[in-house]
């Protein structure tokens, strides 16, 4: 039994002081009391932490490489899409594996949790697959075990090249798996995590609508019948024309038309939507998995986050290419986003709570359900996922509640986490990994040869 005292603590039924928090052998909260003298691990604030709900571990390896422009084309998404392609056509297992746990060491010290991991680099240079067909889902989970994250693990299908059903490009052969063989990769990543504590959830995640086949879409769920469904959706405008074309619908109308889409289906990105579109989306159930740094860096678009919330709708957050992994950053380019497109101020807060208790309590309960691991709440018998903010550090010093949130979300980065724990697995402490050393070691050696070879 591990014993966490916090000055106040953000509990399931909202702010409480001189709280007690105990975490059971099983790494789930086993009991939660207030009005309790100082015991244990002390703390100033204690929150749920939340899910990073999308990523793509390897392309943190890319960061700060992809800021330069050709003298005859404009910039885009799909430019920085090619040169992504040729950059993951190097990349080794162990490389993977090493830039995997510096990612999930990263997102532990910004405050999330669990990583949700889109993992859709399965094969070789070439796109012969491995002699093992997991080996690098293997190589997803044992940066697991080294970081101590928690894991959900999606397998990624993706077969076409576009919606024509054209076959992958040089640049995607990697990643390319038909029906039968990506159902026998789903079972070989459900072996990997195995080896992981209890916390590890499998999911499934048909790529987008241009990468596989519309049966295989409505039947994605049914791979992994206890796991959550992602899928990139209206992403960009090339591909919403592209969808429109050949399947005579708007990407999100297809989909609300076509698939089985609930609380199980978190749906990435979502930057091209029309006003209906977001209002029937929002009341499906179903989770936007919002990247706002990443969207922001490749110009996708704006989220209309105002228009979802108000909807009901549910909202995670992720940091998809891992060019900068900060819960606080990625919030305040949330709302920002939202300002700058309405002329406004607060976008997001209500009446009853400012924008910084609105965006933490959505984003934890949303990556909850996105993670499919019951976490995202401080509450006897969910996961012990669990942030506690620096509260010496010179902008919360002598704040409380809610406007202590709101100064962590528009004021703060990474060096206001104090604690970190996963399951009840004591990660971060005193703002830093317990293992920083030996992974940052290690991801510079993986590094150095794919930055040579630029």
């Amino acid at each position: 039994m591990k014993i966490i005292w916090a000055e106040q603590a953000l509990t399931a039924e909202g702010w409480a002081k001189d709280v007690r928090l105990e975490i059971g052998t099983d790494g789930r909260i086993a009991d939660i009391q207030t009005n309790q003298r100082p015991d244990g691990h002390k703390v100033g604030t204690l929150l749920p932490a939340p899910a990073n709900s999308h990523s793509h571990a390897f392309q943190r390896a890319m960061a700060g490489l992809t800021e330069s422009r050709g003298t005859n084309v404009t910039d885009s998404f799909w430019t920085w899409r090619q040169l992504m392609f040729r950059f993951l056509d190097a990349l080794t297992p162990d490389q993977v594996e090493a830039i995997a746990a510096l990612v999930q060491m990263e997102m532990l010290e910004a405050g999330f949790a669990t990583n949700v991991e889109f993992h859709y680099l399965h094969h070789q240079p070439g796109g012969m697959p491995y002699d093992n067909l997991g080996e690098m889902a293997e190589r997803i989970a044992a940066a697991a075990e080294i970081s101590g994250i928690g894991l959900t693990l999606l397998p990624v299908h993706y077969q076409f090249g576009g919606c024509d059903q054209r076959p992958l490009g040089p640049g995607q052969i990697r990643f390319g798996n038909d029906a039968e063989q990506f159902a026998r990769l789903v079972g070989e990543a459900r072996e990997a995590l195995e080896t992981l504590p209890a916390d590890s959830v499998l999911g499934v995640a048909p790529h987008s609508l241009r990468a596989v086949g519309q049966n295989v879409l409505r039947g994605a769920a049914d791979l992994v019948p206890d796991g959550p469904v992602h899928l990139h959706l209206a992403e960009q405008l090339p591909e919403v024309e592209e969808v429109l074309a050949n399947w005579h619908a708007r990407p999100v109308e297809w989909a609300l038309e076509n698939l089985p889409i609930d609380s199980r289906w978190c749906l990435i990105h979502l930057t091209q939507m029309l006003p209906h579109e977001t209002e029937a989306l929002a009341k499906t159930g179903a989770v936007a998995g919002l990247c706002p740094l990443t969207e922001a860096s490749l110009g996708d678009g704006i989220f209309d986050a105002v228009r979802w919330m108000d909807a009901d709708g549910r909202i995670s957050i992720g940091s998809d290419s891992n060019i900068r992994i900060s819960l606080a950053e990625e919030l305040r380019q949330l709302d920002t986003s939202q300002r700058l497109r309405d002329h406004s101020r607060a976008a997001l807060a209500t009446t009853e709570h400012s924008t910084g208790r609105r965006l933490l309590d959505a984003i934890s309960a949303g990556g909850g359900q996105a993670a499919g691991r019951g976490s995202g709440r401080l509450e006897v018998g969910a996961w012990a996922d669990l942030l506690a903010l620096d509260t010496s550090h010179f902008d919360l010093a002598e704040l409380q509640g809610d406007t202590q949130l709101d100064s962590f979300v528009f004021a703060g980065d990474n060096t206001m986490i104090a604690d970190v724990w996963s399951a009840g697995r004591h990660m971060v402490q005193q703002g830093r990994h317990i293992h920083r050393d030996e992974i940052t070691k290690a991801y510079r050696k993986a590094v150095k040869p794919l930055r040579d070879g630029l």
